[in-house]
């Protein structure tokens, strides 16, 4: 697919200069290097704020098994329930 979208941005000439030899340096234009280092750069931005946790299928099941179990009190919770009714203050 050719790209037709246009973003223009203004550098400081030190910059464009800059720019200019580290796509030299690559042998690929200029407006390429800069294309692939921002796409490269926003997919990595992206992947750093998105929240999502994958997890292995079975472990996932067995998640939501646990999570539709009526809830069975154990010792430390019913301990834990005790104490906060004395300390907490409503």
């Amino acid at each position: 697919m050719a790209a037709t979208a246009r973003l223009e941005v203004r550098l400081q000439p030190d910059s464009k200069a800059r720019l200019e030899r580290a796509a030299e340096l690559t042998h690929v234009p200029v407006s390429d290097f800069v294309r692939s280092a921002v796409e490269e750069r926003a997919e990595q931005v992206l992947r750093d704020h998105d929240v999502q946790t994958t997890v292995p299928a079975d472990f996932f099941d067995d998640l939501l098994a646990a999570l539709d179990a009526p809830a069975e009190a154990n010792a430390a919770l019913t301990r834990a329930a005790q104490r906060a009714q004395r300390v907490v203050r409503r």
